[in-house]
């Protein structure tokens, strides 16, 4: 199941506990797409576990769940220029160019889906990786 929360994002947690909940789901279930400052533009990774490194999505989503060990599927956007509030650089649109790069990662991540959903994560880290 897919779930796009409409929440705002510094509240990720609320949806994606409900469905957690309703589901009985553990964490090691879930699958998080987020964006990753430490990447550059285009890169994606997968993981489990881990913190927040300051998301603050995630912040609250691990908060709900009362754990971090859920995989996270991190697409890069790459880090603003020295001066340039994060709050502001992650809340701008990308350029055309970084739009392209994102979308090519993201459609990384999709052509894994088979493999997610069997459990193959290792086969996963390999194709992106």
């Amino acid at each position: 199941m897919l779930l796009k929360p409409e929440t705002f994002m510094n509240r990720s947690g609320q949806s994606v506990g409900k469905i957690v909940r309703y589901y009985k789901l553990m964490p090691e279930e879930i699958l998080v797409v987020h964006d990753e400052l430490d990447f550059d533009v285009g890169i994606v990774r997968i993981k489990n576990g881990g913190g927040h490194a300051g998301h603050n999505g995630l912040r609250d989503i691990i908060a709900h769940l009362g754990s971090r060990e859920f995989y996270r599927l991190r697409v890069g956007i790459g880090r603003p220029v020295a001066g340039k509030a994060v709050a502001d650089y992650v809340l701008a649109p990308p350029s055309k160019n970084e739009w392209e790069l994102i979308n090519s990662a993201i459609d990384s991540g999709i052509a894994c889906i088979d493999k997610l959903v069997a459990g193959d994560m290792m086969a996963v880290m390999n194709k992106l990786h």
